[in-house]
């Protein structure tokens, strides 16, 4: 019965790559009890595959360029706030990561000499139970063969199921500490009381409290755009954006509320909201855009996902930004077609800007350092592509390349690239699996269940000594293992847009620790 299937799939690996990949992503979608292995499933659809035809495994070549597709995608969108969390309160974050993944390598290089498990399989265990793949790669390449797969496909499910059995347990067991969600900007119009008149709209901006901007100003029974040199007069009308605790501050510095005159005008000046889709403006911060000949207008806010951020002068758009912009409505064609305003052009990608990065990453990770003791050592092909893209992601653009690329083209980018790598590394490895998983398999397990609860013990306790809020704690603790189904059941136990900010500051430091505690401990063992 499985003769023929064996043979047609040695026959054509290309088959064996995708059909891993539907089997893979069909059972990915089983829930249990709110339990899915998600795209963890196309490695077990890879090992199933492999299991039954060996000979099935494609080059090599097709996991590597899947694993840089994935590093690539995860550095240029957390690039920002990665370089964002070296300071502050992310660098809390980042310690407390770091503590929990060098807690997990310490229990999993302790139990695997207690019990005698090889290196490969104990570096394979580790990157399995901490749901790293780019661990997985540095493991393999130090190693020179596949055997830490064995180890990583054995561990995986639990590096996903023990971090959430844990978030719930802390869920019922501790009290939350939130930190109050930040209001969304609002306006606020107003009429400048007589002390204020005779200054000039500089003075005016001068003196407002931070996150406050005005937007428009209405003189007589007309709406003009803020001139720093404009001179004001008692009764002018001023359109205010901000955070709402800001703009009462300001309502009572400059004057009382009005009943909404400048925002019902719009004969002189209209509202448009496009999209970004141009290339040449994508990384360039709102101070330095410049509008097309003889139009004037300004940038109010910028949404951005499902986030409303304030057009500070120093934020730089992305692509698939959708921008409000105040203008005369005559302009409004013409600042369309500045900013693109194409929802299609949000999707594409710049390959020049990708195959010059990617190609930086690879050359780095191919740089080797002498370190005595230890002998050479490099971040090889899975570390040099995410911190090239990291660098890039945070330039955002150099001259005329811009490095961002669009959200969904980003997740489309590096979703096909970890499922590339997971079928293919299954398919290589279901054969070895199979035979070990029958005797080594309950004590691999133990030993990732292990790895699992030190990390999560760790970040839990030290972070609930340390007072942190629980939002930022439960991002953090998902950072520490990094699968996205753990990030997604914390959100829905605690829904907080901190979660998200904390796991996103963390994730690629601890990728690249994760990385190097792989290289270094092999090292070391030999």
């Amino acid at each position: 019965m499985l003769e023929p299937v064996r043979s047609l799939l040695e026959q054509s690996p290309l088959l064996a790559l995708f059909a891993a990949i539907g089997i893979g992503y069909a059972a990915g979608r089983i829930s249990i009890a709110g339990f899915s292995l998600d795209i963890g499933a196309v490695l077990f659809a890879g090992l199933a595959l492999g299991a039954i035809a060996p000979k099935a495994a494609p080059p090599a070549l097709v996991s590597s360029i899947g694993l840089v597709m994935f590093l690539y995608g995860i550095g240029i969108q957390y690039g920002r706030q990665f370089f964002a969390g070296l300071g502050g309160a992310g660098l809390m974050w980042n310690a407390l990561g770091a503590a929990g993944v060098l807690c997990a390598l310490a229990v999993a290089l302790a139990a695997g000499a207690a019990f005698g498990v090889s290196p490969a399989h104990t570096l394979g265990i580790f990157a399995g139970a901490m749901t790293s793949t780019p661990t997985l790669q540095a493991a393999i390449d130090a190693v020179g063969d596949r055997a830490p797969a064995i180890g990583y496909s054995v561990a995986y499910p639990i590096g996903i199921i023990v971090p959430i059995l844990c978030i719930f347990a802390f869920s019922r067991l501790v009290k939350a500490r939130l930190v109050p969600a930040p209001a969304p900007p609002a306006t606020v119009e107003i009429v400048l009381a007589g002390d204020r008149g005779g200054s000039t709209l500089a003075e005016i901006t001068a003196g407002l409290p931070p996150g406050v901007h005005i937007v428009t100003i209405r003189q007589g029974l007309t709406n003009k755009l803020p001139d720093p040199r404009l001179r004001l007069s008692a009764g002018d009308g001023l359109l205010l954006f901000g955070e709402p605790g800001a703009l009462d501050k300001a309502r009572e510095q400059l004057g009382q509320v009005e009943s909404g005159k400048v925002a019902a005008d719009r004969s002189a000046l209209d509202i448009g909201r496009f999209f970004v889709s141009r290339a040449a403006l994508a990384g360039v911060p709102i101070a330095r855009l410049t509008w097309p000949g003889g139009v004037d207008a300004k940038i109010v806010e910028v949404r951005r996902g499902d986030a409303s951020l304030i057009a500070d002068p120093t934020l730089a758009l992305e692509y698939g930004d959708r921008v409000s912009v105040i203008a005369s409505r005559q302009a409004l064609p013409a600042l369309r077609q500045h900013f693109g305003d194409s929802i299609k052009s949000t999707t594409e990608v710049s390959y020049v800007s990708v195959g010059l990065g990617m190609s930086f990453g690879v050359l780095l990770g191919l740089i080797q350092v002498p370190i005595p003791g230890l002998g050479q050592f490099s971040i090889g092909l899975a570390g040099g592509p995410l911190v090239v893209a990291l660098i890039l992601g945070r330039l955002g653009r150099t001259g005329p390349l811009a490095w961002q690329m669009p959200l969904p083209a980003n997740l489309t980018l590096r979703t096909f690239g970890l499922t590339l790598f997971l079928a293919a590394v299954g398919l290589g490895s279901g054969a070895p699996f199979v035979d070990t998983l029958p005797g080594a398999g309950a004590l691999f397990l133990a030993v990732a269940a292990a790895i699992v609860l030190g990390a999560m013990l760790v970040g839990f306790l030290v972070g609930q000594v340390l007072g942190m809020a629980t939002d930022d704690l439960l991002g953090v603790v998902s950072g520490i293992t990094g699968n996205p189904a753990i990030l997604v059941y914390a959100n829905k136990t605690q829904p907080s847009d901190r979660i998200d900010a904390a796991y996103a500051t963390i994730f690629p430091s601890l990728t690249i620790l994760k990385i190097l505690c792989a290289q270094v401990a092999l090292a070391v063992l030999r």
